[in-house]
């Protein structure tokens, strides 16, 4: 997933709500350690599993007080503040276990054979995040979780396509199966993309197919409530704003990657001050 999965979502930012920044640098510690124990190194995919294992058990020592003690300290600096964020919110471990699913899942580096098991995927991996921020912000309707899942899942495909020219390189490959073979793309394991119209089109299929899910959910930001409600309308139009530049370049992220950067500041936040969910599905990228 990379490190730079997690930076989509908020950390402690100046528009976070001062009370919640302890627990979200805690969730995103908790996430980023797991991703490098997973990802990080030379170390064989057996010992990635049996270190997430451990990692795993300091988990569950940190949600059992009686078990407090036991808590492993490698790790302390991640579990301390977790410890006292699920004390103090109440969220729920499930979901911090599901992410401990997803870098296993990283780790054993399985083909995606459709969107499906790509979409479930991104519940493990993604999804959780989101959840828990609602849990902080007090929001949990269906109607909220739902698009929650929507947004994160398409920030998480995002990144996917946005990192096209690194991952396959290193045998990361997200793309669904039967989409790549329903273009007749092909490639070599540890190798680009080639950069051919029939490529250029499957990317563009997948960047429309996320731009459908970021469309879903993108009602759910004017619903947050305070800083962290216009956090939320950033996150969002960032990940919009990925799949712009990605349609700049004709869907060639295979060959390069495509980032945010200073200049996408002024349109980012007159975007926000200007939202609308209608937008996103009214605007067609080309």
């Amino acid at each position: 997933m990379g490190v730079g999965h997690y930076e989509n979502f908020p950390v402690a930012s100046l528009l976070c709500p001062p009370r919640l920044r302890a627990p979200v640098r805690a969730i995103y510690a908790f996430a980023r350690t797991a991703d490098d124990i997973a990802d990080e190194g030379d170390a064989p995919a057996r010992q990635r599993l049996a270190e997430l294992a451990r990692y795993r058990s300091a988990l569950q020592a940190a949600t059992d007080e009686q078990r407090a003690a036991e808590l492993q300290m490698q790790w302390s600096a991640v579990f301390d503040p977790l410890s006292a964020a699920l004390r103090q919110h109440a969220l729920a471990p499930s979901l911090l276990h599901a992410l401990l699913d997803a870098f296993e899942q990283d780790v054993r580096n399985p083909p995606y054979p459709d969107r499906a098991a790509l979409l479930a995927y991104c519940s493990r991996s993604a999804n959780p995040i989101g959840r828990l921020l609602l849990q902080l912000y007090g929001v949990a309707d269906e109607a909220s979780l739902r698009q929650s899942d929507a947004v994160c899942s398409a920030l998480q495909l995002i990144n996917f396509w946005q990192d096209l020219s690194v991952d396959l390189p290193r045998g990361r490959n997200y793309v669904p199966m039967a989409d790549a073979q329903r273009h007749r793309v092909s490639w070599s394991e540890r190798a680009r993309m080639p950069d051919t119209p029939d490529a250029r089109a499957l990317v563009r299929e997948l960047v429309h197919w996320s731009a459908s899910l970021m469309a879903e959910g993108a009602a759910l930001a004017p619903r947050i409530p305070g800083r962290a409600g216009w956090e939320l309308r950033l996150v969002v139009h960032g990940g919009w704003r990925v799949l712009e530049k990605i349609a700049r370049m004709d869907y060639a992220s295979m060959s390069g990657r495509p980032r945010l950067d200073a200049t996408d500041v002024p349109l980012l936040l007159w975007r926000c001050a200007r939202y609308s969910s209608a937008w996103f599905t009214a605007l067609r990228l080309p």
